[in-house]
């Protein structure tokens, strides 16, 4: 499948789908609110199908980690998009961290992780990162530890997540996975250290390199 050609600069517009399937993007599909997406990028727990839909008519790329409700991918992954759940993908120069999965709630479930599991995950990819030379977006499903979480166990972010930032500074970690009716205290855009943090639910659409303001 052709794609769009690549930008001669980093600036690209990235449109993040999280965890619920936006009626308005989906169920009334207009080209035109989308026409300037350059990448595409879900952050879990989202049907195969519907990442599937956005690949095919926006004719741009679609990575993807895995949420804690994405055991069917094993046996249907969305069909044209790239998995970089556990992998560091470049894309117009912009180098993209994924770590999908959970806090693990259920023991033994799919892509649910205890805190040293998810850490052993991140220290495997050492070499990558070193090869890399870092890494410019950080992209999980779950949020990270006492950032914009929440303090049941199921929904509870990953301290490793914040050493990430704390030592690689990337510009953005996205994430899902805490809807926006979860909490009153639900929060869009973020920072931490140096980097912008931005809760994809549903949909929302950031600017590369990070501005001042973004525009959904």
């Amino acid at each position: 499948m052709q794609m769009k050609a690549a930008l001669k600069n980093k600036d690209m517009n990235i449109l993040l789908l999280a965890d619920e399937e936006s009626k308005f993007l989906y169920d009334f599909y207009d080209p035109e609110r989308l026409k300037d997406v350059d990448l595409i990028i879900s952050c879990g727990d989202l049907r195969p199908e519907y990442l599937t839909f956005f690949v095919s008519l926006c004719n741009v790329p679609l990575l993807y980690v895995k949420g804690n409700h994405d055991k069917v991918y094993d046996d249907r992954p969305p069909e044209g998009c790239i998995c970089i759940d556990g992998d560091i993908y470049v894309h117009n120069g912009v180098r993209i961290m994924g770590l999908g999965g959970c806090m693990e709630y259920i023991p033994r479930s799919a892509n649910q992780y205890t805190e040293r599991r998810m850490t052993f995950r991140a220290l495997g990819m050492c070499f990558k990162i070193l090869r890399h030379r870092g890494f410019d977006i950080l992209v999980t499903h779950a949020p990270a530890y006492q950032i914009n979480d929440l303090e049941h166990l199921p929904h509870r972010g990953f301290k490793i997540f914040r050493t990430l930032m704390e030592v690689f500074k990337p510009k953005y970690f996205f994430h899902g996975h805490v809807h926006s009716n979860y909490t009153r205290s639900f929060k869009r855009v973020d920072t931490f250290c140096d980097t912008t943090i931005v809760n994809g639910y549903e949909y929302y659409i950031v600017h590369y390199p990070p501005e001042k303001t973004d525009a959904k």
